[in-house]
């Protein structure tokens, strides 16, 4: 959950300190305004928006921050900023057979729900099973429990490049709850029962609070006993709050980081990792709508923008270089097919721009503008009101396409119709992030982002787990994808994304920009044990799935 799940923004009429008493219920605090009693909320901002309606079903669009990790857990826990082994969460071990289209699992002991009930293998049976998450259009031939801590997954394929999304990003549901649900895309599970550090306390329309899992399995339970998730509308709010000491932890683009950290309370890290682009509805033929469609008019905006100034004016130098293969480098460097696609044109082409354009048959009108038979090519970009930084990188982009005859116009919508364009593909350009991989292979995007079977037609709904918003469905990627799913061997491996990677160079569907900058803001005067430099045990901004919840039950109050 990157930059996709960031919060909208629109400016607030109360004052900092309004709002952090709405909050907090006046929660014990220290003098200096931090939070060394312990009987303290941590107060985190992870991009809610108020009113905050309730909902912790993890297939849920809307699903609130503290359902991923915090409260529901996958079976191991990858760390997307390192290239390591996963650790276990509910699962101890597992080990593929011969040619992968197996995998056994073995599950810790002792494990119970946050409701009391034993956790079971029958439990991970049930998850796989379960029709939300689809594993029986993925090849899934059978889940078996042969005790009650092994679980045995047999595919009709190999599945080694899957790992990832099978062990590290599949929410295991308790049985007993969950084959009671009638429908999943309709069921709120306002008391979720989870096997993470944290259960639901309360729910306002202006936060709500989890407290220590009195049944969790790590020995001594979270040490941080309650956590109270507020609701923001806007970025300068939180700023405000963290300036304050009235907030805890929280991931967001601050330009000037000295003005929150000279408190004396709050750190700060940046960690980029995920690809910020621009989605583009890119294909008609699944019902997409606009000139956005011709990948010629993709090619050309791609070189018409400016991207070492959108790095500096946008995100004020803070972002990384990124690949058009969408390999994040150098971790990926293996990966990259061809050393000519390390990064996307830095500087503009405003007369590559044209020459693309002219060669597909437009031409320009008098004022400038590139079209065809009279209609000049005009370009709808939307971005969330109050995302600062993609709201100031929306409007060089307009003002470059411009320079070099496409116009395209910049605005702001509110995040549920942002969610609501890029869900059901009525959009032509949207300023986005993708979700990086959380294992140094970027198979995870290519299957997610660029497989037509992650793709549905422009009206519905993506599936829960799918992001292939742009409607992108080429059949020699989706054949490679399945090629490399199919195979441990690396270089077996590179030379599939060496197709994925020329197809997707070209066609664009995703018109990357940079690596974004992965802020995030913590109170280390009052908790220690936060990921740091040093110690980058999990990507540490509060809005991420899974890793929240590892490092929630990490931290300890300060004494």
């Amino acid at each position: 959950m990157n930059r996709t799940k960031r919060s909208t923004a629109l400016a607030l009429a109360a004052g900092a300190a309004a709002v952090a008493l709405a909050f907090t219920g006046c929660a014990p605090s220290s003098d200096d305004g931090g939070s060394s009693d312990s009987s303290a909320a941590l107060r985190v901002w992870a991009g809610s928006q108020t009113p905050i309606t309730a909902n912790f079903n993890p297939f849920a669009p809307t699903v609130l921050h503290a359902a991923l990790g915090p409260i529901y857990e996958t079976l191991f826990f990858y760390n997307k900023t390192a290239d390591e082994a996963p650790t276990g969460l509910i699962g101890d071990s597992f080990e593929f057979n011969e040619d992968g289209t197996v995998i056994t699992i073995k599950l810790k002991s002792g494990v119970t729900w946050s409701d009391g009930e034993a956790f079971t293998a029958d439990d991970v049976v049930f998850t796989f099973d379960y029709e939300a998450n689809g594993y029986a259009d993925k090849g899934l031939v059978s889940a078996e429990a042969t005790d009650d801590t092994t679980v045995v997954l047999t595919f009709d394929s190999p599945q080694y490049t899957r790992e990832f999304a099978i062990l590290g990003s599949t929410w295991i549901l308790p049985e007993h709850i969950w084959s009671e649900v009638d429908d999943f895309a309709t069921f709120t599970d306002e008391n979720p029962v989870g096997t993470g550090p944290y259960v639901v306390d309360s729910v306002t329309e202006a936060s709500y609070t989890v407290v220590a899992n009195e049944n969790y399995r790590e020995e001594g339970k979270p040490a941080v006993k309650k956590v109270q998730y507020i609701g923001l509308d806007a970025n300068q709010s939180a700023q405000d709050l963290l300036s304050a000491g009235e907030l805890d932890w929280t991931g967001m683009f601050i330009p000037n980081p000295d003005d929150v950290t000279s408190n004396g309370i709050i750190s700060t890290i940046n960690t980029p990792q995920d690809p910020t682009v621009l989605y583009t509805c890119a294909n008609a033929a699944l019902g997409c709508v606009g000139e956005q469609t011709d990948v010629a008019v993709r090619q050309a905006l791609n070189v018409a923008i400016d991207r070492s100034t959108i790095k500096e004016k946008a995100f004020v130098g803070l972002t990384g270089d990124i690949s058009p293969t969408f390999a994040l480098l150098p971790r990926d460097e293996k990966w990259l097919a061809d050393p000519a696609n390390a990064v996307s044109p830095q500087s503009p082409d405003v007369a590559e721009a044209g020459s693309i354009l002219e060669a597909a048959g437009y031409t320009k009108d008098a004022d400038g503008f590139y079209g065809k038979d009279g209609a000049a090519i005009e370009l709808d970009l939307i971005s969330v009101d109050g995302w600062t930084d993609y709201n100031d990188a929306a409007k060089l982009i307009a003002e470059e396409a411009g320079a070099a005859g496409i116009k395209v116009n910049a605005s702001t919508v509110q995040w549920q119709e942002f969610s609501d364009a890029r869900q059901t593909g009525q959009y032509e350009l949207i300023m986005g992030g993708v979700i990086g991989t959380s294992v140094a292979d970027p198979y995870q995007i290519y299957n997610d982002w660029f497989s037509g079977a992650s793709t549905v037609k422009v009206g519905e709904q993506l599936a829960p787990g799918t992001w292939n918003f742009s409607r992108y469905d080429n059949p020699i990627v989706n054949d490679a994808v399945a090629a490399a799913a199919a195979t441990n061997d690396e270089a077996a491996k590179q030379a599939e994304y060496a197709k994925i990677q020329t197809e997707v160079v070209r066609d664009l569907p995703y018109i990357p920009l940079v690596i974004n900058a992965t802020q995030t803001f913590t109170n280390s005067k009052d908790y220690t044990g936060w990921p740091t430099e040093s110690d980058l045990y999990a990507f540490p901004p509060a809005w991420g799935a899974s890793a929240a919840g590892v490092i929630l039950a990490n931290l300890t109050p300060a004494k």
